[in-house]
């Protein structure tokens, strides 16, 4: 009985298979189309855009033009297959491809357009294989394990009857040299790659030269840097404060990281609030630009306290500027500029935690997040929490409190993108909300706060900021590129002193537009661009006294 239905288990499988494979025979198709190109780099990508979903196989002869595709009819259509073919620049029998894609293609594979759904015919000379004085083109790629094909750039070509006469590939590893009558044999060097002759049989064709599996062993070099170093590649004198060098002061907003560092002297500007200033060359902060990634930092009436809201674990490195310096990032920079470069999403740590807290109450959070989402976008959040509530520290046994308490939070989140052909653009908002209180020791605000019983003072600050910054780099000229910044925020404070209230807020806008190249060599190049700068101040001291104003700078380099 088991052998029986084992038999027609069995059976009924063998029966299954055939009806599958039947299915199969009828539902895939096979199909031979034209396809336009060139060379391996066109055959690498004619087949990638092929093998869509429901595409079994795809084959492309270079020597005839000829695509062989097997597909799922049910999964797939042919048009939609032909579709993506001419997405990519080549023409596919009667689709022809757009000239802005064409355009795109390497210089190599420039291949002569369809002409009704034909490739156009060849004139070619069977007397001398095109042995006769003309020039030659070529290109020289590098295959990797992958099979990806990698153009490579200022290797050597010359003909081994003229070793003398040499020339080299450009930036899509495309050559010319003038050939003679008789010149065959091609000899190629490049360094790091065993030096090669290749018998040329066709001078009438594009050349091409692959180089696979004659890398010479890869030598590693290491060398240190100091943590804090003069810029060498500048004009101008510029110190740069590395990760390393903040480490030295741990602790833990930015007023504190230049504690080892003597060109910039940060000093109290009150021991009341406690708020601090930046002083270089004898100067105050006012005539020091601070900026944060080239955009405008904490200033106006953000400055007093401005420098307290960007923790230490944030920086990436600071750069340091003494004397008046370029325009390109406004006007304000009289006595030098301090820009402070923050943690990037795409290759800063995926976690970091850091926390500090001292004798005196005083306590530092600090969360770190990066993640990368696909392949063109990574985001950051930092954030930062410092409070002291020690309400008793008074070291001078004067009875007034040392310090403000209370607490401070900030947090920054950015998104970056780059889509790998030249765009790459940054954005994201910013938060501050700072709310201390100071003054006697004793000092109550609930009962206290507008009255004579005690003195005390009290700020409650709010700030919030949106940035974002889009470049582009030109594909054909990697030294032209065109960027634009733009920033804008909103600054509120409420404050008292005593039996005197001070309260303002301040919107601030700002954009800058930016063009950079070179003329003819890297060794000479010109950045200009235009800029706007927008303010609007509204402050209240005590009841009745209102001062307003506005402040438009615009400008042009």
């Amino acid at each position: 009985m088991m052998n029986q239905i084992f038999k027609k288990i069995y059976t009924t499988t063998i029966l299954c298979l055939f009806f599958l494979a039947f299915v199969q025979a009828q539902t895939d198709s096979t199909r031979t189309l034209t396809v336009a190109g060139n060379c391996a780099m066109c055959k690498k990508r004619i087949e990638t855009a092929a093998k869509m979903h429901g595409v079994e196989t795809a084959v492309w002869n270079a020597e005839d033009n000829l695509l062989q595709i097997k597909y799922n009819p049910k999964k797939v259509q042919l048009e939609a297959i032909k579709k993506n073919i001419a997405q990519v620049g080549h023409d596919v029998d009667n689709l022809v491809a757009t000239d802005e894609s064409y355009a795109k293609l390497h210089e190599c594979c420039m291949y002569p357009r369809l002409e009704n759904g034909k490739i156009p015919e060849k004139k070619i000379v069977t007397t001398d294989n095109h042995d006769h004085p003309h020039t030659v083109t070529g290109v020289v790629v590098e295959e990797n394990e992958k099979g990806d094909l990698k153009p490579i750039i200022g290797a050597n070509l010359h003909w081994a009857n003229l070793p003398t006469k040499n020339t080299r590939t450009n930036e899509n590893g495309v050559f010319k040299l003038d050939h003679k009558e008789g010149f065959n044999k091609l000899v190629v060097s490049y360094v790091g790659m065993k030096p090669d002759t290749i018998t040329i049989k066709d001078l009438h064709e594009v050349i091409m030269i692959t180089a696979k599996g004659n890398v010479l062993m890869e030598v590693e070099v290491k060398g240190t840097r100091r943590s804090n170093y003069i810029d060498r590649m500048t004009p101008a004198r510029l110190e740069v404060l590395t990760g390393k060098e903040l480490f030295k002061a741990a602790c833990c907003d930015l007023s504190e990281s230049f504690e080892t560092n003597a060109s910039v002297d940060v000093v109290s500007a009150d021991a009341v609030t406690g708020s601090k200033q930046i002083q270089m060359l004898g100067l105050s902060g006012i005539y020091t630009q601070l900026t944060v990634e080239n955009l405008p930092g904490p200033r106006g009436l953000a400055s007093p306290l401005g420098l307290n809201s960007i923790a230490g674990t944030w920086i990436e490195s600071i750069q340091i500027a003494k004397g008046i310096g370029s325009v390109a990032n406004g006007f304000e920079n009289m006595a030098g500029q301090i820009n402070v470069e923050l943690k990037k999403p795409q290759n800063s740590e995926r976690l970091f935690f850091n926390a500090y807290a001292n004798n005196m109450g005083r306590t530092d959070v600090n969360l770190n997040l990066s993640q990368k989402i696909g392949q063109h976008w990574s985001t950051a959040v930092l954030l930062h929490d410092n409070f002291m509530y020690n309400k008793s520290m008074n070291f001078s046994h004067n009875g007034f409190r040392d310090v403000p308490v209370g607490n401070l939070f900030s947090g920054v989140n950015r998104w970056f993108y780059e889509n790998g052909k030249g765009l790459m653009v940054q954005f994201g908002v910013k938060y501050l909300n700072d709310d201390r209180t100071g003054g006697q020791i004793d000092f109550n605000e609930k009962t206290d706060k507008g009255t004579t019983n005690r003195y005390g003072l009290g700020f409650d600050i709010e700030r919030v900021e949106g940035f974002a910054k889009i470049g582009y780099v030109f594909p054909e000229n990697k030294h032209r590129s065109i960027g634009l910044q733009l920033a804008g925020s909103n600054y509120n404070q409420k404050s008292y002193f005593g039996l005197n209230n001070y309260n303002s807020d301040q919107q601030n806008g700002y954009a800058n537009l930016l063009f950079q190249d070179i003329i003819g060599t890297v060794a000479h190049k010109y950045r200009v661009g235009a800029s706007i700068n927008y303010d609007n101040y509204n402050e209240w001291y005590l009841k009745d006294q209102n001062f307003k104003r506005k402040e438009v700078v615009s400008g042009a380099f």
